[in-house]
């Protein structure tokens, strides 16, 4: 389901759907808050079979022929042949696929690495009906989705080509990374940057999220040729910097909490997503060692506020009586 927003004047996000994007589809489990694959293990995963008989110009046919697959939106019936720390392994013609965990419909979820092998380990011999999700023979990546090929034929190119900057989808939740969240939208894979997941500071997205959870979501950028879209949560609420200097005045007092305590001083948080330093100087009177002689995070604080400069996101407090 999609809805149109207007927010299309909001700034995008500073942070393109770049390599991390395939980063974190091929990280290791679904909640690992690990490194994710590196790049040397998807080339190995995903390299032509070093045993086949094809010539060289076969091999570049098979390529071409799995383009056209993927443009069409076809599905394929593949035999698992091997798994590595990551996901499945399959075959089709001289090219060897690579289907990550995070795009298993039953996706092993035990925590121990070992664990999570053995189980893998376990399909070896399993069909699978998968569809093609990023394919870059320059890179040797030929990289499949089950979860993928439960959409609809043509249900993936028609969402990629309808849906646009400033529309507002909904999916499931179905992975999250150091750095993001994915949302299954009907067959495509949506990603949710760390940094457009609040307003406010967030540590990891599972602060955020639950694997399995329906959301709204605002959308950033399209790019239809590598099936991708970039969603927002934060940009379907109001920035509070926007209106900082209407809501607040210098000399109010105001209550919050300690979010973080550093060499120079203190950020509080005073509603979601707008945070204030409290600086050294500013923050008891006489002398002490460090901040944390006076606040740790966690901390319930009045404040005053000393200045407000909602375009540079900045916000003076002082815990002084003066």
């Amino acid at each position: 389901m999609s809805y149109h927003t207007d927010n299309d004047s909001l700034p995008l996000s500073g942070h393109p759907m770049d390599e991390s994007y395939w980063s974190a589809i091929l990280q290791e489990g679904e909640y690992a808050k690990t490194a994710p694959i590196s790049a040397s293990t998807v080339a190995e995963a995903t390299a032509p079979q070093s045993t086949t008989n094809s010539p060289a110009e076969n091999w570049h046919a098979d390529w071409h022929a799995a383009r056209a697959m993927m443009d069409a939106d076809e599905t394929l019936s593949l035999t698992v042949t091997n798994v590595n720390r990551g996901g499945l392994l399959v075959e089709w013609r001289s090219l060897r696929g690579f289907v990550p965990s995070s795009q298993l419909i039953n996706a092993p979820q035990e925590d121990k690495p070992a664990l999570r092998q053995q189980k893998l380990s376990e399909r070896i011999g399993d069909t699978l009906t998968l569809r093609i999700i990023e394919l870059n023979p320059e890179k040797n990546r030929f990289i499949l989705s089950e979860r993928a090929a439960q959409a609809q034929h043509g249900a993936r190119t028609h969402l990629l080509k309808r849906t646009q900057q400033g529309d507002i989808l909904e999916g499931r939740v179905t992975n999250l990374c150091d750095f993001g969240a994915f949302v299954d939208l009907g067959g495509v894979e949506g990603l949710i940057h760390i940094s457009e997941l609040s307003w406010g500071r967030v540590g990891h997205p599972s602060d955020v999220l639950a694997r399995g959870q329906t959301v709204r979501a605002y959308v950033l950028h399209v790019e239809p040729d590598q099936s991708r879209i970039a969603l927002s949560l934060k940009r379907l609420t109001p920035d509070p910097w926007a209106t900082v200097e209407q809501r607040y005045r210098v000399g109010q007092f105001i209550e919050g909490y300690i979010t973080n305590v550093v060499d120079f001083g203190a950020f509080a948080c005073v509603e979601d997503g707008l945070e204030g330093l409290i600086h050294f100087s500013e923050l008891a009177e006489g002398h002490f060692l460090h901040p944390r002689n006076v606040v740790k995070e966690g901390d319930l604080i009045r404040a005053r506020i000393l200045s407000i400069d909602g375009k540079a996101r900045r916000l003076g407090l002082s815990l002084r009586a003066k």
